[in-house]
């Protein structure tokens, strides 16, 4: 009961008569009443207020998810737009395709193996010469090579092609298409092999092959036939002689076998890894280097002519 109601009764017990206190006790219950009523619509207008406001809150909450799940207009045709964007440069790259770099593709291996080649051994003391063709032979394509090979790697008097496997290996072939030697590529432009009779072979490109400068042949060179004693003795000097062919000044000793001086070599020069003596009728000696002091003339005889250095 509230305060004031109560000390109205309370007032009326001990104050008035009873017909005046009951009259009291019907204002109290009044005054309770009218104060459970304020009470009361309080409590309803503030659960209105509370549901009303929890309405707003799921209402608003529902608008701001429906409004981000839903992207604008906008949104939609920005994004929509970059998978189609995807689509279209793909496939427009794939209708019209870019041209690669020429230098890019990978070189033709076949291609890479034609021309002159230098074959030797490990320590580049015994040096010949292959040429690798591109003409269709047994088992592969055509090979030519030096005939001041055999004497140097008697394997290779049967030789006469060459075939590249998958893993790019290289085989030496003989006339039935049988590999005779097998080459490993070491890098682009070099092979090595193995053989227990001939040792190590070295196969490299011309190109990569050890290039000789005049200055590096100058000097007093022995003619030898076979493994006898010298036949003449030249000097190989740096001199150029007075012709269009830029070579240089020969001369020869005195005491030289007749061989020597019917062809009476006055000039030489390097020609494609081969050392050239020259003589005034036109006529030429080719020498192959077989080791860092000694060529042998191509093509080889049965008493093989030799130049060694004095």
């Amino acid at each position: 009961m509230p305060l004031a109601c109560y000390s109205m009764i309370r007032k009326s017990r001990y104050r008035f008569s009873e017909k005046i206190m009951l009259k009291h006790e019907a204002n109290a219950k009044l005054c309770f009443s009218l104060r459970s009523f304020r009470f009361s619509l309080k409590r309803m207008r503030a659960k209105r207020f509370a549901i009303a406001a929890a309405i707003v809150v799921a209402l608003g909450g529902s608008a701001a998810f429906a409004q981000g799940a839903q992207p604008g207009p906008q949104q939609d045709t920005q994004q929509g737009a970059k998978p189609n964007q995807s689509q279209n440069s793909s496939g427009s790259e794939a209708q019209n395709p870019q041209p690669q770099n020429p230098q890019e593709q990978p070189e033709d291996p076949v291609n890479a193996m034609l021309g002159a080649w230098e074959f030797s051994d490990a320590d580049h003391n015994k040096i010949c010469h292959f040429t690798f063709r591109g003409e269709v032979a047994t088992g592969g394509r055509r090979l030519e090579v030096d005939k001041g090979c055999v004497s140097l790697f008697p394997s290779t008097k049967n030789i006469s092609g060459w075939a590249l496997n998958n893993y790019g290996d290289l085989s030496l072939l003989d006339s039935h298409g049988e590999a005779v030697i097998a080459l490993t590529q070491v890098e682009s432009g070099m092979y090595d092999g193995f053989s227990p009779g001939e040792g190590r072979y070295v196969l490299q490109t011309a190109a990569s092959a050890p290039v000789h400068l005049p200055e590096d042949l100058v000097g007093d060179w022995a003619v030898t036939r076979g493994t006898g004693n010298p036949i003449c003795t030249l000097t190989l000097a740096n001199n150029p002689v007075n012709n269009a062919t830029g070579a240089l000044t020969l001369r020869l000793k005195t005491g030289c076998d007749p061989l020597v001086t019917r062809f009476n070599p006055n000039a030489w020069r390097i020609d494609q890894g081969e050392l050239v003596l020259l003589s005034p009728r036109g006529q030429s000696w080719q020498f192959v280097e077989t080791d860092p002091d000694t060529w042998q003339r191509v093509p080889e005889s049965a008493d093989p002519i030799l130049l060694v250095r004095q």
